[in-house]
C-alpha cells in the first residue's frame, strides 16, 4: 500500500486538473487578451461561471494532491500530473463529442508507457515530512527568482511561443513550489492541528506561490500556442518537482544502470507531450 494510495490521489488529481484546464482555458480565450501582467484578469474571469466551475475544480484536485504528498514521496506524485495534458485532450474531444482519434489515443498511450518505466525505474522512496527553513531558503530564492525572471520575459515579449513558453515556464516552478510546502503544511494539519497549520510559514508559502501560479496560469493560456505553454508547464512542473523531492526531501531514488530504462522513459514522456501539444494547437 506504500505506493498504492499516493498513485490513486495523484491521479485523481491529474483529472480532475485536467477538467480544470479544459474549463479554464475556454473561459481564458472568452475575455480580451492582455499585454502585460494584467491582475484584473481574474476579475473578469470571474463573471465567466464556467471559469468558477474551473477553479471548483482546482480545488478538489487540490484535496486530491494533499491526500497524495501525505502519503507518498512527492518524487513519485508530481510527474504523474504529467497526464493531465493526455486526459485534458480526452476530456476536451469527448466535450466537442468527437471520438478520440487513433492518433491521439497512441500519443497517450505513449506518456503513460514513459511515465510508467521512468517510474519504475527510479523507484522513488522515503516520506520525510518536515525541512527545516535553512534548507528552504536557498531553494524558494532560486525557484522564486526564476520564476519571476522567466514571466518578467514573457511578458515583455509579444503573443507568441516564447511568451507561452516562459510564462508556461514560470508557472510550472510556482507549481512545483507550491506541492513542496504544502507536503509539509499537510503533516502539520494532521499532527499539531488547525492551529499549527494556520501558524506555520509553510501554509502561507504554498498559499502564496498558489495565487501566483493561478495567475500566471491564465497569462500563459493567452501568451501563445498551446504547443508552447503545455511542454514547458507539464515538464517543468514534473522536474522540479522531482528535483525538490530528491534535493530538499532526499527521497531516494534508483541510480546506476536504472538511469538508462529511466532516462529512456523520460524521452518518451517529453515525444509524447510534445505531440499531444501539437495535436491540440493545431486543432485550435
Amino acid at each position: 500500500m506504500e505506493f498504492v494510495l499516493p498513485t490513486l490521489f495523484a491521479l485523481l488529481a491529474a483529472l480532475s486538473n485536467a477538467l480544470a484546464t479544459v474549463l479554464q482555458r475556454r473561459a481564458a480565450l472568452t475575455v480580451p487578451q492582455s499585454r502585460g501582467f494584467a491582475p484584473g484578469l481574474l476579475l473578469r474571469l470571474l463573471r465567466r461561471p464556467v471559469w468558477v466551475a474551473g477553479v471548483l475544480t482546482v480545488v478538489a484536485a487540490g484535496v486530491w494532491q494533499a491526500l497524495a504528498l501525505a502519503t507518498g514521496p512527492i518524487s513519485l506524485v508530481q510527474p504523474l500530473f504529467v497526464l493531465e495534458l493526455p486526459l485534458a485532450l480526452l476530456i476536451a474531444a469527448l466535450w466537442q463529442h468527437h471520438r478520440p482519434s487513433a492518433a491521439l489515443l497512441l500519443k497517450l498511450f505513449v506518456v503513460v508507457a514513459g511515465l510508467g518505466l521512468a517510474l519504475l525505474s527510479a523507484a522513488p522512496s522515503g516520506n520525510r515530512t518536515h525541512v527545516p527553513l535553512d534548507r528552504w531558503v536557498p531553494v524558494l530564492a532560486v525557484g522564486v527568482g526564476a520564476a519571476v525572471a522567466l514571466g518578467a520575459v514573457g511578458l515583455s515579449r509579444p503573443q507568441g511561443r516564447t511568451r507561452a513558453a516562459c510564462l508556461g515556464t514560470a508557472t510550472a516552478i510556482f507549481f512545483a513550489l507550491t506541492a513542496g510546502l504544502m507536503k509539509t503544511a499537510v503533516h502539520i494539519l494532521a499532527e499539531g492541528g488547525l492551529g499549527a497549520f494556520l501558524t506555520s510559514w509553510q501554509t502561507y508559502g504554498f498559499g502564496a506561490c498558489g495565487v501566483c501560479a493561478m495567475l500566471l496560469l491564465e497569462h500563459a493560456l493567452q501568451g501563445g500556442p498551446l504547443i508552447a505553454s503545455q511542454p514547458a508547464l507539464t515538464l517543468g512542473d514534473a522536474v522540479v518537482s522531482f528535483l525538490l523531492g530528491v534535493l530538499v526531501y532526499e527521497e531516494h531514488v534508483r541510480v546506476g544502470w536504472w538511469l538508462l530504462p529511466m532516462l529512456a522513459g523520460v524521452a518518451l514522456v517529453c515525444v509524447g507531450i510534445f505531440a499531444l501539444a501539437r495535436t491540440e494547437s493545431g486543432g485550435e
